[in-house]
């Protein structure tokens, strides 16, 4: 249902069921998915793919062009994907010749005023509270909560079911499962709420805090901890997945609390 006072572009490929507030603009090479709402004052741009039954309210501006300065027009796109809700004036970047997408997965919430700069990746399920920052090139993982008022450095990435404290500035990679708090930003124990939540037994859990002790509580470097935890712990999805985390990380994870950065 578009309202007479929201403009349409003509090639905007808008599904049954599309609820159009006044005063929103759509452009050209635009997708949006049945059964969602678009609130008044929206702006979704070009290349924008919304899926079904999101919430976008008003405000919001979605695949805006690049707040970069190596960006020269190429065509790139940003996916919502479906049941996400994007809260007053949330600003999400449209990709660059560098990852030609910014995707934000299914079943997330942004909360108003966040901005998710141009070629990040943000899995599903993942919450970012209000005024979050995220810069470009930043990959969060699935059912990640980041507190509001953080800022996210270019390039970092967050691993799966972590909580970031509210106010934090995200420098360095943040390895999954765990807590980040403090300034600077350091390991304040695995997510172990989040995790019960998410279906985790109290022996996976206990798992992955006998991980990150090696890793953050016993003054090992992390090549050192990483070979104890090789050796002496049992194969399990969520070791490797910590442990290849850490291995491929390009900034280097967070510290731990006790350690100086």
């Amino acid at each position: 249902m578009n309202q007479p006072l929201a403009y349409v572009h003509p090639e905007a490929k808008i599904a049954d069921n599309v609820v159009i507030e006044p005063f929103t603009t759509i452009y050209k090479n635009v997708e949006i998915g049945e059964g969602t709402w678009i609130g008044s004052n929206v702006t979704i741009m070009e290349g924008a793919r919304i899926g079904k039954n999101c919430k976008i309210f008003p405000g919001a501006v979605v695949s805006g062009v690049p707040q970069d300065l190596k960006f020269k027009g190429e065509e790139t796109i940003t996916i919502i994907g479906d049941n996400t809700v994007i809260r007053e004036c949330v600003t999400i970047s449209r990709g660059t010749a560098d990852r030609y997408k910014t995707v934000i997965g299914s079943g997330c919430l942004l909360m108003a005023y966040v901005h998710v700069a141009h070629d990040c990746t943000i899995g599903n399920g993942c919450i970012l509270a209000n005024s979050t920052q995220v810069a470009g090139h930043v990959t969060i993982d699935d059912f990640v909560v980041v507190g509001g008022a953080s800022a996210v450095h270019q390039f970092v990435k967050i691993g799966k079911y972590v909580m970031v404290a509210g106010g934090s500035l995200v420098r360095k990679d943040v390895p999954p499962f765990v807590k980040a708090a403090r300034e600077p930003l350091s390991y304040a124990g695995v997510n172990s709420i989040g995790l019960r939540r998410r279906g985790f037994t109290n022996e996976k859990i206990n798992e992955i805090q006998e991980v990150y002790r090696n890793i953050y509580l016993k003054g090992l470097n992390n090549a050192k901890a990483i070979d104890i935890v090789q050796l002496e712990m049992d194969s399990s999805k969520e070791k490797d997945e910590i442990l290849n985390f850490i291995q491929n990380s390009d900034r280097g994870i967070m510290k731990g609390f006790l350690n100086k950065q």
